[in-house]
């Protein structure tokens, strides 16, 4: 028995290691050859068959786990865990561990832990066997060439990733259908998003963003800033990144981003073609990072913010410009203007913050948005919401560009060669920004309406205009050099005259509507204005596409007195000047000639659209096809061309695009297609429809499948 043994085959037990695990949802897992899928930090089952039998006193066995291309034992990314016999438990989470279970004629069973700190994502495992005892030892190594992955471990205490709550990691983790806010106040709904993180592509998608963001191997098991790497990996502005964002409304070199009804078609295109896939916008980058994150473990949630601020100067203000005329002025701030989106999607993922005072762990906002960069970089978090709702904007990381994002004033300057400044504040909009931030709710899904979303706003900020609100502001301004300087100059006088632009919530596509100012003179002389009214269409994003209509007038309110203005705008006015969702800006200017006071209001709301008839026409099983139709009526008096449906289900369908011919003004459409349930249970459905005049229409739709038993 002077030679060492030889290794002959290893047995992970892929299957039986994903139940304890908790990522038994993983395809690969199932696959063959299959992958083990594991979470750091917790014991996993190995069985290793040698040529002979495995004797105490003779035979040393070393399992040594490499992450990495140069892995080492002081980084991290190496494990070596020598077999001892003597040892019936591992108790150190802070180094690997092998612990003997039993032996027999063919080979050993052992357990294995990693630590609960160990780098994520693909491992490979090598078996040294020697003896030990003799002048001259020969070393026999065997190279597991099977795949093993090793993911964040929230169920463990001792990972910093651990939600106590470990219910809620069923939503945060598990879940790979969800909801995605969009769409301008009044009118914003739950768009449905497939995740889909337990696709055979997402963990070696994964595993290429990861490298080519740069982050080193070591630290790969810092939620930090492995989180930070997503965040700017996730778009393709630096580094050949997954998603390519694009805003203009042309997308015919790539997929309209309404068009995509998932994570997983646009993984796969980025894993099989190694090039960014074109065309992203931010609910799709946050869906995409979303699907990043729980596939590697760490849970995440989407996150959208209802009237969006985007400060480009750190001032914590949304700053517009006037001149003497109340003319439109470019923004004099260097870095570009300032603007406020109609929505917002981010995301949040969970983890303690050991490099922060105690307080601020838990929910930290991550945004993978191309919108500013961060360290030289489009990147954005792992920002402590808790800090963002104090103002403690001197915590890593990007504390005052979110605060701006949910908080900012939008104030309004009007040139004034009288001031020291060389501008006068005209008003100052407190509650403007961050009307509504919402997540989906856990453990619901509601396909035909939004009970299934969750309030957080109160997460960000205090209630809007109380002290605690305010003082949070301010503290956070006086820490920001450029945000002292504008918060400063002081306000103009009361004036007295009060104007109120009347929002509009929801009209649907077809309909007229109408733009309404209140005016009221609270003084005791007549007051002569000067008004104009605008109707626009414009991006989500704020920028503006076509001027609709517009009307200018001049009047005289009496004492005491109150007028309406009113300037309709019928559907010819803006059927053909709508762009991608629809979105109008109402804009009110005013001036009054006695006292000089400015006035300016402005309201964004969408007009809605059809949403797509789902239906099946048969008991869906499992293995039978089923016919499926999905229907909509054109609200539009113009044909639409270049039309495509597509819909996908995780167990029902992956990503099928259904082209379809032009339709015309009013026309009801219906298209049909047959599906082969793969999984039985509750399973949901999402249809998107695209075409050149008309996007963003959608529908969904949960349905039952039963197994071929039932």
């Amino acid at each position: 028995m002077g030679n060492p043994l030889t290794v002959e085959s290893v047995n992970i037990f892929e299957k039986e290691n994903a139940n304890l695990h908790h990522t038994s949802k993983y395809e690969l897992v199932h696959q063959s050859p299959s992958s083990a899928v594991l979470r750091r930090g917790q014991p996993f089952k190995l069985a290793v068959k040698f040529n002979r039998s495995y004797t105490r006193e003779v035979d040393s066995v070393s399992f040594i786990f490499n992450f990495g291309s140069n892995p080492n034992v002081m980084r991290g990314t190496r494990g070596v865990g020598v077999l001892d016999t003597r040892s019936t438990s591992s108790t150190d989470i802070e180094a690997w561990g092998v612990r003997f279970v039993s032996a027999n004629a063919e080979g050993i069973f052992v357990e294995v832990t990693s630590p609960a700190d160990s780098p994520v994502g693909l491992w490979h495992l090598d078996i040294q066997t020697t003896t030990k005892s003799g002048y001259r030892k020969i070393t026999n190594t065997y190279h597991f060439d099977k795949d093993i992955y090793s993911l964040f471990n929230p169920w463990l205490k001792e990972d910093s990733v651990y939600m106590e709550n470990q219910r809620l990691l069923d939503e945060y983790v598990n879940n790979d259908t969800g909801k995605i806010w969009v769409g301008a106040l009044g009118s914003c709904k739950g768009r449905e998003w497939i995740f889909g993180q337990f696709d055979d592509c997402v963990l070696p998608a994964c595993q290429l963003l990861l490298e080519r963001s740069g982050i080193i191997a070591a630290s790969r098991g810092d939620p930090i800033k492995m989180s930070r790497a997503i965040s700017r990996i996730v778009n393709a502005n630096d580094d050949r990144g997954v998603l390519a964002g694009r805003w203009d409304g042309e997308y015919s070199d790539g997929t309209s981003p309404s068009a995509w009804t998932g994570s997983v078609p646009i993984l796969e295109e980025f894993l099989k073609t190694g090039d960014s896939v074109q065309w992203g916008q931010c609910w799709v980058f946050a869906g995409v990072l979303t699907t990043v994150c729980r596939a590697l473990g760490l849970p995440s949630r989407v996150v959208s913010n209802i009237v969006s601020a985007h400060d480009t100067n750190v001032s914590l203000s949304i700053d517009r410009y006037y001149n003497s005329k109340f003319e439109s002025l470019n923004d004099p701030n260097s870095r570009g203007e300032d603007s406020i989106w109609n929505f917002h999607v981010w995301n949040e993922v969970w983890m303690a913050r050991r490099d922060l005072p105690h307080g601020y762990g838990g929910w930290q906002a991550v945004d993978a948005t191309p919108q500013e960069t961060s360290d030289g970089m489009f990147q954005c978090g792992p920002t402590s919401v808790e800090a963002i709702k104090q103002g403690a904007v001197g915590y890593n990381y990007d504390v005052p560009f979110m605060l701006a994002t949910v908080n900012a004033d939008v104030i309004q300057w009007i040139e004034d060669k009288k001031s020291a400044h060389g501008w006068r504040r005209v008003t100052s909009d407190t509650n403007q920004v961050g009307k509504l931030i919402l997540t989906k709710a856990p453990f619901m899904f509601d396909p035909n309406g939004d009970r299934d979303r969750e309030v957080i706003t109160q997460n960000y900020k205090n209630l809007e205009g109380t002290e605690a609100e305010r003082l949070t502001l301010l503290r956070a301004a006086r820490s920001t050099d450029s945000a002292r300087r504008f918060y400063s100059i002081p306000d103009q006088a009361k004036e007295d005259v009060e104007f109120e632009l009347v929002d509009l919530d929801r009209v649907n596509v077809g309909e007229p509507f109408t733009i309404t100012l209140y005016v009221k003179n609270k003084s005791k002389s007549p007051r002569n204005i000067r008004v104009l009214l605008t109707a626009s269409s414009v991006y989500y994003t704020g920028i503006k596409a076509n001027l609709v209509k517009s009307k200018a007038g001049a009047f005289v309110v009496g004492p005491g007195d109150r007028e309406v203005l009113k300037l309709t705008v019928t559907v010819d006015d803006y059927t053909d000047k709508l762009v991608e969702y629809a979105i109008m800006k109402l804009e009110a200017i005013a001036t009054v000639k006695e006292t000089l006071q400015t006035w300016s209001g402005e309201d964004d709301f969408q007009i809605l659209k059809p949403t797509i008839d789902i239906k099946i026409e048969d008991k869906l099983i499992v293995g039978k096809s089923t016919a499926i139709s999905f229907s909509f009526k054109n609200p539009l008096t113009r044909n639409l061309t270049k039309c495509e449906f597509n819909y996908a289900g995780i167990g029902l369908a992956r990503h099928i695009k259904l082209p379809f011919e032009n339709i015309r003004p009013g026309e009801l459409v219906t298209v049909r297609h047959r599906l082969v349930p793969q999984k039985a249970g509750q399973l949901n459905l999402v249809a998107t429809f695209t075409s050149k005049e008309l996007v963003d229409v959608t529908g969904s739709a949960t349905v039952r499948v039963l197994d071929k038993e039932d």
